[in-house]
């Protein structure tokens, strides 16, 4: 359960820094915010394009280390 909640905390501490930088880099350096890319603002493209792999990206993670946690203690309660 213990290493379910690191793992947990882990991805969601991960996602809210990357996510949470976005306003902050906004606010620190604001020529971003009228910055345009291949016609489109950036905070558009930012915020409806390049999130979604982060998101993705995360949750492939915390799948693919949630089974292989799982798995270690299906293995650990079947020696029992």
């Amino acid at each position: 359960m213990q290493s379910q909640l690191r793992l947990t905390l882990a991805v969601i501490g991960g996602v809210l820094l990357v996510l949470g930088s976005i306003p902050l880099l906004f606010w620190l350096v604001p020529p971003t915010r009228t910055l345009s890319v291949l016609g489109l603002p950036l905070p558009w493209v930012i915020l409806g394009i390049l999130v979604y792999p982060v998101v993705y990206i995360a949750a492939r993670i915390y799948v693919r280390n949630a089974e292989r946690i799982e798995a270690e203690f299906t293995e650990f309660v079947g020696r029992q």
